[in-house]
């Protein structure tokens, strides 16, 4: 919500759900960064998602391998943050693991 508007900007997924550019499936945690730039956990795709300001896709910057263990999967992630040196942690539900 814009400060004073009378209602809300969708400003990522927002086409039902799924797994395309477009989509989230269970968003949870998000982070935006000083330029605008919205981070969004999307917990059933077991991906990290970035939306840059007015942008109509997003893209999957981690994760989107389909649910694993690996070094380049999740399973379950649900929360992120970012170090002041720009390092992303992300908090995993059944991997146990940030």
């Amino acid at each position: 919500w814009v400060e004073g508007a009378k209602e809300g900007i969708v400003v990522a997924g927002g086409q039902r759900e799924g797994s395309a550019l477009t989509q989230l499936s269970y968003p949870q945690g998000l982070f935006v960064d000083t330029l605008g730039t919205l981070y969004v956990v999307d917990l059933r795709n077991h991906r990290v998602m970035r939306w840059t300001q007015g942008a109509k896709q997003g893209t999957v910057i981690v994760g989107g391998n389909s649910r694993g263990a690996g070094g380049n999967q999740f399973d379950y992630p649900f929360g992120l943050s970012f170090d002041r040196h720009g390092n992303l942690y992300v908090a995993e539900q059944d991997n146990h693991r940030v």
